[in-house]
């Protein structure tokens, strides 16, 4: 009897994830232990195992696709197994007993044209339920090969891109570039060339199945859509040029060729700051058979305004949203209040030249900061806790989350039993998690169980500021630039350095005199280094 794979939840706030790459195809052969997908949740990339063993009879999320958990993710029986009433929704396959009842019992199945491939909505993230195509880089009518990028999924936590499984002719598009869809909603359809599919598109959306194209002859749209110029400098060799999905964004809006731009993220990636240095040199250039205008009718010019108004909209990424829901959940839901301190950092910076002046160890401000705070919250657990209706937890162990922008958000991967590491360890534990996080490869498990955040904004020159708390945590510290500034000591004017840092605590299970007490701790730590090393 065949066995219904449904979509795991690999968090303990997963709601919803995306298929980044199937490793299997239909009429695979299973084995219990091989890898089927690799599925994105909200914070990491994670390898899914198959549990039982037989042949890939149907795969119900095609890469790039969202789903809620427990939707159906695959189907494993025996070859050539009737499988209609699982794909209508039953509980158990029936017994291979011919095709006479797979009509009724699935008319999307039963009426779909031989030799394609329907690609639905993957899940890539634990809370993900909807995915947005930010690019889509084949169209309609183009040759695909397996492992070609079909498009880029935005969910609520990363962009990703989607290789397709499957080679043949891109048919037909489901959900056009910068529209939303559920998990497992009609992608893209996928056959041999010449094959129609449209009546066979309908007939999904009116089994139930959702998709975001427009009711009236979805397969043109896509054509109109991808054949605009700016699609083509996507293709390149090797397939596409390296943007991120807003970037490509503002392109399109902007008319740039992203051909002509070039890239300052990682491994030359055209990101949005350079498309919007880029926009100059085009804007003048489309505006120049207006500009001549005031100099032929100087007598007009004051009448001209001085400049033009403009706005764009961006359309919230997945990541965003949930970044906005949980911030806004954390002020008003914990009572914030907020205590600064400044802390000399002389002997710090003293310190730290020392240590790093042992080869190959490279320690920073900020992992000395995280050592301070993990060795001050033991001798202050109650800044260390967090709340609930019940109880409030007083943990004894030491997870420290370190904020980590990335191009579309804020992560905070969490670096374990800080308290036991050294600054070296640290440091190296922090490097790798931020590689992590800027690379989309964080495991959820690296997200996970903080409790206590430090963020550091000193190395863009922010001197003060204040942070929202990162839940269920109680206090956040919010770490400030290192200044040069006149400074007073045994009673004479010097030049020293400082450090503000600021702590938001939870009034709910840290008082005032319990942070201020904590801050004191972590600035005699900062302050005598030597005591960090004991």
């Amino acid at each position: 009897m065949a066995t219904v794979v449904t979509m795991p939840r690999l968090s303990d706030t997963m709601t919803e994830g995306t298929v980044a790459t199937w490793l299997k195809k239909v009429g695979d052969t299973i084995k219990e232990g091989d890898i089927l997908a690799e599925i994105e949740t909200d914070k990491a990339t994670m390898e899914f195992e198959s549990f039982n063993a037989g042949v890939l009879l149907h795969i119900g999320i095609q890469e790039g696709q969202s789903a809620p958990v427990d939707s159906l993710l695959a189907i494993i029986g025996q070859a050539g197994e009737d499988i209609s009433a699982l794909l209508n929704g039953g509980t158990a396959a029936p017994a291979s007993n011919g095709t006479a009842d797979a009509p009724a019992a699935s008319p999307t199945v039963a009426t779909a044209p031989a030799g394609i491939q329907v690609i639905t909505m993957p899940r890539l993230s634990d809370t993900m339920t909807t995915g947005t195509v930010a690019t889509w880089l084949k169209k309609v009518g183009d040759t695909v090969k397996e492992g070609d990028i079909l498009a880029e999924i935005e969910t609520d936590k990363a962009t990703m891109e989607f290789e397709s499984f499957h080679s043949g002719t891109l048919l037909y598009i489901g959900i056009q570039e910068g529209e939303s869809a559920p998990v497992d909603s009609v992608l893209a359809i996928i056959g041999p060339a010449g094959t129609d599919v449209l009546a066979y598109a309908e007939s999904l959306k009116s089994g139930g199945v959702p998709a975001a194209t427009p009711t009236s002859a979805p397969a043109e749209i896509p054509t109109s859509v991808s054949a605009t110029p700016v699609a083509a400098p996507v293709v390149q060799e090797g397939g596409r040029i390296f943007a991120s999905p807003l970037a490509r964004q503002i392109a399109k809006e902007k008319g740039i060729d992203l051909g002509q731009v070039k890239g300052t993220g990682e491994n030359g990636r055209i990101v949005k700051s350079d498309v919007e240095q880029f926009t100059a040199a085009p804007v003048a250039t489309a505006s120049a058979p207006v500009a001549p205008a005031p100099a032929a009718a100087p007598e007009v010019k004051p009448f001209v305004p001085a400049g033009s108004e403009f706005a764009e909209q961006i359309k919230n990424s997945q990541m965003r949203k949930t970044i906005a829901r949980r911030l806004s959940e954390s002020i008003f839901t914990a009572p914030h209040f907020y205590l600064t301190i400044e802390v000399a950092m002389d002997e710090a910076m003293k310190s730290r030249g020392v240590i790093n002046s042992v080869p190959d160890t490279k320690v920073s401000f900020n992992d000395m900061v995280i050592k301070a705070c993990a060795m001050a919250l033991k001798k202050h657990p109650k800044v260390n806790s967090q709340w609930s209706d019940e109880a409030i937890t007083i943990n004894h162990h030491v997870h420290i989350g370190v904020a980590v922008a990335v191009e579309d958000g804020l992560v905070v991967p969490v670096v374990r039993f800080t308290d036991q590491m050294t600054l070296s360890q640290i440091g190296n534990a922090v490097k790798d998690l931020a590689g992590k996080a800027r690379n989309k490869k964080l495991q959820p498990s690296e997200m996970e169980g903080s409790t206590f955040t430090v963020s550091n904004l000193g190395m863009f020159g922010i001197t003060e500021f204040t942070s929202i708390i990162n839940q269920p945590n109680s206090a956040i510290l919010s770490v400030g630039a290192i200044i040069q500034k006149p400074v007073v000591r045994d009673g004479q004017i010097v030049v020293g350095h400082t450090m503000k840092v600021t702590l938001a605590c939870d009034h709910r299970t840290v008082d005032g005199a319990t942070g201020a007490a904590f801050l004191q701790t972590l600035r005699t730590f900062l302050e005598n280094p030597v005591t960090m090393l004991a």
